[in-house]
């Protein structure tokens, strides 16, 4: 999905007390009240999840897509549901999962949109401050992902994303950002295996470098003031 599918800012979401109420009752009506388990191969529980999905992007449309994309083998960075078999329970606790869930991905979504503002270079940049604000941002950007995710399996499927889809908020092509996050990344990353500053901040500078053809400052005293904001913030999270 691209950004524009899921910027918070593009795609209001408000949920009320009497949203919940209505969602929580269409959940439940499809909620098997016998449940296949493994002899069934969890036919009810899949088909449940399936419906699940539809009212989501029904009522909320294409950024609620990824709902459910779980953290784990999935590579995602949901922990409030797992799958249909794992999840779909009980009318009331399968409801109550399913919504953490879609406020959890919804929260995501609206971290990342505030970071991509707080991080994008300023407009008028010269090449070597963008290379600055770029090789900062996604030195931020592959921690965040990495404390939400436990670089466990495929994590940097996400870490891509994040990229991706933070060089299109700033007005890049799609096409373009996906190379650009490929060559930088280039294969280091690996599942199960948290990558360490080092090789953190050499990914940050090759991207840096890619799109501006200039190092960024080694010299950050004249940017003292937005290295320490964003220090400030990477704690705080």
């Amino acid at each position: 999905m691209t950004w524009a599918e899921l910027d918070p800012q593009r795609h209001p979401f408000t949920f009320g007390a009497a949203e919940e109420a209505t969602v929580t009752a269409l959940i439940k009506e499809y909620v098997p009240p016998v449940l296949s388990g493994m002899d069934g191969w969890w036919q009810g529980e899949r088909w449940c999840e399936r419906h699940i999905h539809r009212i989501f992007l029904e009522r909320y449309g294409l950024w609620a897509r990824e709902w459910n994309w779980t953290v784990g083998p999935a590579g995602g960075v949901v922990g409030s549901w797992c799958c249909g078999p794992a999840s779909v329970t009980t009318p009331d606790e399968t409801a109550a999962r399913a919504v953490a869930a879609l406020l959890e991905w919804r929260a995501w979504l609206e971290e990342l949109a505030d970071r991509f503002r707080e991080l994008a270079p300023p407009p008028g940049a010269t090449p070597e401050e963008r290379s600055w604000h770029l090789e900062r941002a996604a030195v931020r950007l592959v921690t965040r992902v990495l404390d939400r995710t436990g670089a466990e399996s495929g994590w940097y499927g996400q870490c891509a994303l994040a990229l991706e889809w933070f060089l299109t908020s700033t007005g890049m092509d799609q096409a373009a950002a996906g190379a650009a996050v490929e060559t930088a990344i280039g294969g280091r990353f690996r599942s199960w295996a948290a990558p360490g500053p080092a090789l953190i901040d050499s990914v940050g500078e090759d991207l840096a470098v890619g799109l501006t053809g200039r190092p960024p400052y080694r010299d950050h005293r004249e940017h003292a003031h937005l290295e320490e904001f964003h220090d400030r913030r990477h704690t705080r999270h």
